[in-house]
């Protein structure tokens, strides 16, 4: 069953090495529109640039909006950033559409973030195949809690380093209940520094934040080696301890994902409730399909296979966290 487990990581952590890069070279754009009085708007559009070239995208406001004055334009850590202001003769932009010219053809997602003076704010994520959005009226507390629980659903099954976490403590520890135990412990960490962060009860600057996270791995590959090798880890004996101490920078990462997305003022408890939800649904759906596979491989996998991808796994792991940590480094010296 071990051997099992490691062949299926060695796949995974192929598959999640391969889309990190692409990541981190496109990542996403922010569109910002703050209503800063009545009728009056700051706009602020970043969107990333490769080397010299940047997308050829443009927002489209409404045609109520009217540019007041010019535009300021700057490169700033690899973005193009252009604010601006707009107005307004009185008419709201709720029900009005938000377009991204170019995105259809564009590998890339758009943050959209809209912040109006009764208090409501609105959050979306246009993409490709969705490259509008229609200003809705205030949203309810169902619209809230559907779409605080996707996005948190889709942060964390698209959050390779959290999923590559969750995959090595599932290599580590075999026993049903202490695996429980860990899991449960991970959740109620990462849930305690997501909700202090969001609520910026406590904050660590990000790039510390997520070398330590991929740090996490390499510990984590460290101790699957040792249990291959018969030696008793740290992270065997008590695993919930380590689940829970590695969790606490776990939920600071989301943290850092939901602060681009915002939360919305009327509804801050149920948004980010509804968003720890949604990162729970996401990792119970990644823990059943590699459990699910396990028990498919362990009937079609030859044992001469298992055997020699035994060692390598947690060594292929550990190299991907490791470039990560080296990497993610290097950016907060740099940022510092």
């Amino acid at each position: 069953m071990n051997r099992l487990m490691l062949l299926l990581a060695c796949a995974a952590t192929l598959l999640l090495s391969a889309t990190e890069p692409a990541a981190d070279e496109m990542r996403p754009g922010l569109l910002e529109i703050t209503e800063t009085a009545t009728g009056w708007y700051d706009v602020t559009w970043k969107v990333p640039t490769l080397g010299d070239q940047q997308p050829a995208l443009t927002p489209r406001l409404p045609e109520s909006l009217k540019q007041a004055g010019p535009l300021s334009r700057r490169l700033l850590a690899g973005s193009m950033i252009e604010t601006g202001n707009y107005h307004t003769s009185g008419e709201t932009i709720i029900g009005k559409t938000i377009r991204i010219e170019g995105l259809s053809t564009a590998p890339l997602d758009i943050l959209l973030q809209i912040s109006l003076l009764d208090g409501s704010n609105y959050s979306a994520v246009l993409r490709p195949h969705s490259p509008s959005f229609v200003v809705p009226p205030r949203p309810s507390k169902v619209q809230v809690a559907f779409a605080y629980w996707q996005m948190g659903t889709i942060h964390i099954l698209e959050g390779a380093d959290h999923l590559l976490f969750v995959l090595a403590l599932l290599l580590i520890v075999s026993n049903t209940w202490q695996l429980l135990k860990a899991v449960t412990a991970f959740t109620v960490a990462h849930s305690i520094t997501l909700a202090l962060a969001s609520l910026n009860l406590f904050h660590l600057p990000s790039a510390p934040t997520e070398a330590i996270i991929s740090l996490s791995i390499v510990f984590l590959a460290a101790e699957i080696v040792h249990k291959r090798r018969g030696v008793l880890g740290l992270t065997e004996r008590l695993p919930w301890i380590i689940a829970f101490g590695f969790g606490l920078f776990h939920g600071l990462g989301f943290a850092g994902a939901l602060a681009e997305i915002g939360l919305p003022q009327h509804e801050v408890p149920l948004a980010l409730l509804m968003f720890n939800v949604g990162v729970e649904t996401g990792q119970l759906l990644f823990i059943a399909v590699v459990l699910s596979s396990l028990w498919l491989l362990r009937r079609i996998t030859a044992e001469r296979l298992q055997t020699a991808t035994a060692l390598a796994v947690p060594y292929l792991i550990g190299s991907v966290a490791a470039f990560w940590t080296i990497e993610r480094s290097v950016s907060s010296f740099l940022g510092s």
